[in-house]
């Protein structure tokens, strides 16, 4: 009995073992379970919920690379204005030598234009990768490439260069590929300069090692895709006379800035647009804030006697006056307490009643007040903005203002009236020659530009807007033209009836009421005024020496610009030829 008890004991002992180590094998069973269940989990979670964060993590251990080529910009006469240049820097991978540092030396120094000891003294760096040589030109470039030196590899980098130097720099702008900024139509015209249909798309090591895949074609890596080329409508003959002559005129005159734009009234296009000053879009980081702000398109201020062609065509579409109109001219008057008169008032101080024609030689101020006076504010302002005025005129350029044009019913009779000749609103440059361009072409004002647009491009880039209608754009030419052949004016032209005025503004103080010692001279016009085909705006501010005026400091520009043009474009005269008028 007791042998039985003690198997029975013994089995059973034995039975409480193995049940505990089956326990004990099921738990870590269950644990190595839930182990793996979890490990796939995290797998599935880095791999398909978490992949962009762990894809980005495996990028950074490479450099992508799509490199490719921006697209030249030509004149409109396929002069090339911008182009890319593109240098290598050249490395060196000691583990993958294959050659003695001193065989590399020999065979670099030469190519690179360095000694050889130099070069040898840089091989035997240590490190992963060694810099030999940065900013090597295109022809070292593929010389070295030729040799096929596995230890070798070439770093490629575009800069953007300029030709023509200082040419058109305010329209063409500048680009910094490494900080990817631009201005000019070298911002307005990214996307296309940079659209490429077939980038070369390729990743490298840090160490600078092109890394193969299937998707890696070997010889695309060693070829530079280009974007698409830009044509402006700028004409680079008549660019350089406009920049010539607004320098020489700006240093004569000891002036602040200048403009001379030149356009075609019928399609819009831009032909020359200088702004002074300038600078070199290759050295624009040396160029100071001023000189690379295009000024013209950011800047406002009150276009004086010009503006009266505008006041009169205003007047003539409402039919409130007509080309045989006549409007008494009292020399001043008071409105409020601000008195007007005319700039020759000490010398004519009571015209009485006036021409049209008259009111334009002579500049009357008394007599564009009496004109806008025949219409209500209301009318004057819905023309006004037909013209462009107080909007922008979506020139294919960046940074333009809207220019100031404060709504009719916030007009007093002081606003009407200084409104008249060019004081009630600001205008910038673009705006002014925009609102011109309408009366040279039969009524219609075309979106100006400076890029070269297809047909197709035309449609959805270029507006037309109808201001006045032709009958009044013809009548306000020839009563501009009338007035500049029967005055003494520096703009009068030999071989052409020239339809223009002229103006000359005070500079408001920019930051206080009241006005600088220093005053806005321009001219505006176009010729031929029997056919218009181009038109010229010129602008200086600030001038300090001589008679201060639009006719003695804008108007001989605008004449030797026009001259010039009218030579360039090969305009038929329609005039018989006289002597031109002094002034």
């Amino acid at each position: 009995m007791k042998t039985r008890a003690k198997k029975q004991s013994t089995f059973s002992e034995k039975e409480r073992r193995v049940r505990g180590f089956d326990r004990t094998l099921a738990v870590l069973h269950g644990f190595f379970v839930l182990f793996v269940a979890s490990f796939l989990i995290y797998l599935f979670f880095i791999q398909i919920i978490d992949l962009k964060n762990y894809r980005a993590k495996a990028k950074s251990q490479r450099v992508g690379r799509i490199f490719s080529v921006r697209g030249d910009i030509f004149d409109r006469n396929g002069l090339k204005l911008a182009t890319d240049k593109i240098y290598s820097d050249v490395y060196a991978h000691p583990a993958d030598y294959d050659h003695t540092p001193e065989d590399l030396a020999k065979t670099l120094a030469p190519i690179l234009k360095m000694s050889k000891e130099s070069l040898l003294e840089k091989l035997k760096k240590s490190g992963p990768v060694i810099t030999l040589a940065k900013d090597v030109d295109r022809a070292a470039a593929e010389r070295i490439a030729k040799l096929g030196l596995r230890e070798i590899s070439l770093g490629k980098k575009n800069t953007r260069t300029y030709p023509q130097g200082r040419l058109a720099a305010h329209v063409l702008g500048y680009y910094n590929f490494d900080a990817d900024i631009a201005n000019g139509v070298e911002y307005t015209a990214k996307d296309r300069l940079e659209h490429v249909n077939n980038t070369v798309k390729y990743q490298k090591t840090r160490d600078g090692k092109i890394i193969y895949d299937f998707t890696t074609d070997p010889i695309a890596t060693t070829k530079n895709p280009k974007g698409e080329n830009l044509t402006l409508t700028i004409d680079s003959a008549i660019q350089h006379i406009c920049e010539k002559e607004l320098a020489k005129n700006i240093k004569e005159k000891d002036a602040l800035r200048g403009t001379v734009i030149v356009m075609n009234p019928h399609n819009g296009e831009i032909l020359a647009y200088a702004v002074y000053p300038d600078y070199d879009p290759n050295n624009y980081k040396t160029a100071a804030p001023l000189e690379i702000k295009n000024w013209t398109l950011t800047d406002v201020f009150p276009p004086g006697s010009t503006f009266k062609t505008i006041t009169l065509a205003s007047a003539m579409e409402l039919g409130k006056i007509n080309e045989h109109s006549k409007v008494l001219d009292t020399g001043k008057m008071t409105i409020g307490k601000w008195e007007i008169k005319n700039y020759d008032y000490d010398q004519r101080p009571y015209p009485g009643m006036i021409s049209m024609a008259y009111l334009l030689e002579h500049s009357s101020n008394i007599g564009a007040v009496k004109v806008a006076e025949t219409m209500n504010a209301r009318e004057f302002y819905d023309i006004l903005k037909k013209f462009g005025f107080g909007s922008k005129t979506e020139i294919d350029l960046p940074g333009e203002s809207s220019g100031l044009l404060s709504n009719w019913n916030h007009w007093d009779k002081g606003i009407h009236a200084t409104m008249a000749y060019g004081y009630g609103t600001s205008v910038t440059a673009m705006q002014m020659i925009s609102a011109v361009s309408a009366l040279a072409n039969g009524g219609v004002r075309v979106t100006p530009h400076v890029i070269k647009y297809s047909p197709e491009e035309a449609e959805t880039k270029i507006k037309k807007v109808e201001v006045v209608s032709p009958e009044t754009a013809q009548t306000i030419t020839k009563l501009l033209a009338a007035s500049v052949n029967n005055g003494n004016s520096a703009i009068k032209m030999d071989k052409y009836n020239v339809a223009a005025k002229t103006g000359t503004s005070k500079k408001p103080k920019e930051n206080s009421s009241g006005y600088t010692p220093y005053s806005y001279t321009s001219t505006i016009g176009y010729l031929p005024a029997s056919d218009p085909q181009v038109l010229i705006y010129v602008m200086v501010d600030s001038a300090k020496k001589g008679a201060i005026w639009g006719n003695t400091i804008a108007g001989p520009i605008f004449y030797e610009v026009a001259t010039q043009t009218a030579r360039i474009m090969n305009l038929k005269p329609d005039k018989a030829e006289s002597k031109k008028g002094k002034g």
